[in-house]
């Protein structure tokens, strides 16, 4: 059961990454961002939102190792708070945070009670 859980934890992370990795237009729309005259914001998106998660995911399930998992946990927890942060300081769409956010905040937990130390 923890195995499957950590597999469908990277595989989700995986998933999620390679939406800002492959089109990074579509997850700044889907995240309220606009692009400008620029096309750094896109790199961006492949970069912070893409390409980390994607190799965080896959770099996990190669090493195969409690704390790997839990390096997964630890980073959806660091964006949930971000949320959170958001929601108090920023007055973001509150149902748009909620859903990102408690994804975010379920697969961490999931993570971190799968790969306890």
């Amino acid at each position: 059961m923890i195995d499957t859980l950590n597999t469908l934890a990277c595989l989700l992370t995986i998933a999620f990454g390679l939406f800002g990795f492959l089109a990074p237009r579509y997850t700044a729309a889907t995240l309220d961002l606009q692009t400008t005259t620029s096309t750094v914001g896109l790199s961006e998106m492949r970069a912070s939102v893409g390409g980390l998660f994607v190799i965080s995911g896959l770099a996990a399930l190669w090493l195969d190792n409690p704390v790997a998992y839990l390096m997964i946990g630890f980073a959806f927890t660091g964006a949930a708070l971000g949320r959170v942060l958001s929601l108090i300081f920023d007055k973001p769409p509150v149902v748009k945070v909620l859903i990102f956010g408690g994804i975010e905040a379920a697969l961490a937990t999931a993570l971190f009670i799968a790969n306890p130390l």
